[in-house]
């Protein structure tokens, strides 16, 4: 971290001054993290019409962190980890099981997540408020060693990208077409709703379960609106995550604002930009 320091303290800001507001420098490495998943993420989710899906993810989440306040445990975040990879799981098990839309079987996992969370949250008349600050996040309350998990989890989504990219979008576009190409699509879609479970949990504290769901859309539904191809798709998604991560990040330091608020809404204007331009093309 000291490196990361030293090269912070160059850029011209108050903030960055040597031995000053190291919570500052660490929410911009985290941002720097981050931003990137979220833009890999974001373009199989706008693909496999799953915007919502991350949203109940959230929820499940959320259901962890009150189990694993109930159980004591000092770090509940694990409790929240184990548990949204399990909804993943048996999310993606119900999808391909039934006939369903996936909007109808997100509505359903969500809603039964949240109900057991509010449950257990509120069980022999607990308070619900203790919680409260998972509904906005803090990313100045980052930890080094969170943004080393954050690290790990974005050099593990590289390598699935760069090993199994080909087998998750066909399995996403075309299941039927995948299946008789002999990719287990179940598995491809389990792993790729697993890595978001991984993702949105470990980061919901930071980013705030109300806006998390807009940071796995809009990165990929703008870069959609310029994209000519596959490899401009995921570029314009990790450049306008990171652009907007920062400049939401910067925007609620010297505004007092919540990150997670102005990151999204600097991603809804970039995708207005989008837009436009992508109306102006035609």
């Amino acid at each position: 971290m000291e490196l990361w320091y030293q090269l912070v303290s160059l850029l011209p800001f108050d903030w960055a001054v040597p031995g000053t507001m190291l919570f500052m420098k660490n929410a911009l490495l985290a941002i720097l993290v981050i931003s990137p998943l979220f833009g890999l993420l974001s373009t199989m989710v706008v693909e496999s019409r799953m915007s919502f899906f991350s949203d109940a993810l959230g929820h499940s989440a959320f259901t962890g962190i009150a189990i694993g306040t109930l159980l004591g445990l000092v770090d509940p975040l694990w409790c929240a980890v184990l548990f949204a990879v399990v909804f993943a799981l048996l999310f993606t098990y119900v999808r391909r099981h039934t006939h369903m839309a996936s909007d109808t079987v997100i509505g359903v996992f969500s809603s039964t997540a949240v109900a057991l969370g509010i449950f257990i949250a509120t069980l022999g008349g607990g308070s619900f408020t203790k919680y409260n600050a998972l509904l906005i996040g803090d990313i100045l309350s980052v930890e080094p060693g969170k943004i080393a998990l954050l690290f790990a989890i974005l050099v593990v989504v590289l390598g699935l990208w760069v090993c199994a990219f080909n087998h998750l979008m066909l399995a996403s576009v075309h299941p039927a077409l995948a299946d008789s190409r002999g990719i287990r699509v179940f598995w491809q879609e389990a792993l790729f709703c697993c890595a978001i479970a991984v993702v949105v949990t470990v980061s919901m504290t930071w980013v705030g379960l109300l806006v998390i769901n807009s940071l796995l859309v809009l990165p990929g539904a703008a870069a959609r609106n310029l994209a000519r191809n596959l490899r401009q798709y995921h570029a314009l998604s990790i450049a306008g995550g990171l652009v907007c991560g920062v400049a939401g990040l910067l925007t609620s330091y010297y505004v007092g604002s919540s990150t997670g608020a102005c990151i999204t809404l600097y991603l809804a204007l970039w995708f207005a930009v989008t837009f436009l331009l992508r109306k102006g093309r035609q």
